[in-house]
């Protein structure tokens, strides 16, 4: 299977939030079953796409990454270095090194922009050079069409921004860049009607508009605690002036730091 294949798979289990394993031949020597650089997907179900030589590497290798996908350690990956014959059972007799990659959706740092204006825009630009990965949501295909190409993005085009809060997943950071505070309210709606308690929620703005967005809420009976959970307006406030290369800045500055405190905060409960 093709790299661009493969890549499209892990794409595919992304979006559906799937828990996989990339198992990858980084080294072999003398006789393997497949070539360096080969490459499995692995799911819980087992092997998923592509093959790193079939019989019973694959059949360790899956049984390696069901063992990796079941544990929940906060490093996951996994190097081995096996004699085909001794450690695999086969015929080869050369030495293969395996590298596992596990990917789970509640380990990556996932970014969702609703909007795609002129400041998502520069946003997109910066996030897609992070260790992120990040979906953009607008109505306007146009302008979906003038963000940067990568595979850390996806654009998204929806009829209503509001229907975008189905790809929302309970571990992903929200950014409300729409076009007015007119539709951000549906949004925010909608994310309380899921139930979900996501870790920021924030939205572009001024503390006018704030006041706006809030007064709505209240007035459709919203909880207070939600209300006060959202973020406006976002970004740091000692980082950039009101241009929309700026704001993008102190955003990204924002969440850095948000992303430093979790991390954190996890390691003092560990």
């Amino acid at each position: 299977m093709l790299y661009a294949e493969l890549q499209s798979e892990i794409e595919k289990l992304q979006v559906a939030n799937t828990p996989f394993c990339v198992a990858t031949i980084v080294d072999g020597r003398g006789s393997i079953p497949q070539e360096v650089g080969a490459k499995a997907i692995f799911t819980t179900e087992g092997l998923h796409a592509g093959t790193i030589g079939g019989g019973r590497l694959e059949i360790k290798c899956r049984d390696k990454a069901a063992e990796l996908l079941a544990a929940n350690v906060s490093e996951p990956n996994f190097f081995a270095r096996w004699n085909i014959q001794k450690d695999v059972n086969m015929t080869c007799g050369g030495e293969i090194a395996m590298y596992f990659e596990v990917f789970r959706p509640e380990s990556e740092w996932n970014i969702v922009v609703f909007g795609a204006g002129h400041v998502s825009q520069k946003l997109c630009r910066f996030l897609i050079e992070l260790e992120c990965r990040i979906l953009c949501i607008d109505t306007r295909q146009e302008w979906l069409d003038k963000l940067p190409k990568s595979e850390r993005l996806e654009a998204h085009q929806v009829d209503h921004f509001e229907d975008g809060v189905e790809r929302i997943n309970p571990v992903d950071t929200v950014i409300l860049m729409t076009m007015g505070h007119a539709s951000d309210v549906p949004v925010l709606k909608k994310i309380h009607q899921t139930g979900m308690s996501l870790p920021f929620v924030g939205m572009i703005g001024s503390d006018s508009k704030a006041r706006i967005v809030r007064k709505e809420l209240q007035e459709d009976n919203l909880p207070d605690t939600f209300i006060d959970s959202i973020v406006c307006p976002i970004g740091d406030p000692e980082v950039g002036d009101n241009t929309p290369p700026e704001i993008a800045v102190s955003v990204v500055s924002q969440l850095l730091r948000m992303r430093q405190s979790c991390q954190a905060d996890q390691s003092e409960t560990v």
